[in-house]
């Protein structure tokens, strides 16, 4: 089992940055390729990014692409997710995942464990 704890929401005007934070207990946090996604009120889950093992790799929806960087650090067990240029769109709810292997990294149900999600506000 791994335990994933998001952190770092909030209420942000437009323009502005939040850094977001996953804390995962448990199972060999380094064996696991990490994702951020996010739900919109009345929208399905959508992937926002992802990152491999080593931090070596990473993958961003177009949306996001250019102003959130998704990184890792081994050491502390944490994935994090920093939001610059924020738009009201980028409102939603954000979770943290966990997944083996290096593949159908936008495909929310081949994650094996969630957090229990952060709410991001982007005001106009």
């Amino acid at each position: 089992q791994v335990q994933l704890v998001e952190s770092g929401g909030g209420l942000v005007q437009a323009g502005g940055s939040l850094r977001l934070s996953c804390a995962a207990s448990g199972r060999t946090f380094s064996n696991y390729a990490m994702g951020w996604f996010r739900q919109a009120p009345g929208k399905e889950r959508e992937f926002v990014a992802a990152i491999g093992w080593s931090g070596g790799n990473t993958y961003y929806a177009t949306a996001v692409k250019g102003r959130f960087t998704i990184s890792r650090d081994n050491a502390k067990n944490t994935v994090y997710l920093q939001m610059n240029s924020l738009k009201p769109e980028d409102t939603a709810v954000y979770y943290c995942a966990a997944k083996m292997g290096w593949d159908h990294l936008t495909l929310d149900y081949v994650y094996d464990y969630w957090g229990q999600g952060t709410q991001v506000t982007v005001s106009s």
